[in-house]
């Protein structure tokens, strides 16, 4: 995807209950200061096909540990439905062998939830 290259970071959402993307779920994006608290870098929403490409740039995203949090329970009750999990939290260390591109998703239902990723050396 042509959008991938661009982007170091890449999130992709899909409701496993329905077997579809997982549309507007709020999204943060945080570092991991020193003292080991965390620093709101972005916040968005993934998009109508639960994907999400602009959280950080090539610049901002420098060694360290993330967190994607993703709030879960906003998107469930739209759905009318009540979670178990409000929200989800993937927590990574990024860039300690040098710059990567890091593909993740999230597989979302209403009581459990997984994630996978995919790293990769970035397309110029």
């Amino acid at each position: 995807d042509p959008a991938d290259s661009k982007h170091p970071l890449s999130i992709k959402i899909l409701d496993s209950v329905r077997g579809s993307p997982a549309p507007n779920v709020p999204v943060k994006l945080y570092k991991e200061a020193a003292d080991g608290s965390w620093e709101l870098l972005n916040s968005n929403r993934a998009s109508a096909n639960g994907e999400l490409h602009e959280l950080t740039t090539k610049e901002q995203f420098i060694t360290g540990v993330y967190k994607i949090e993703l709030d879960t329970a906003s998107y469930w009750k739209k759905l009318g439905l009540n979670p178990f999990h409000h929200h989800v939290d993937v927590v990574f260390t990024a860039n300690d062998s040098g710059y990567r591109h890091y593909s993740i998703t999230v597989f979302l239902s209403t009581f459990s939830y997984s994630t996978a990723a995919v790293v990769s050396e970035p397309v110029e």
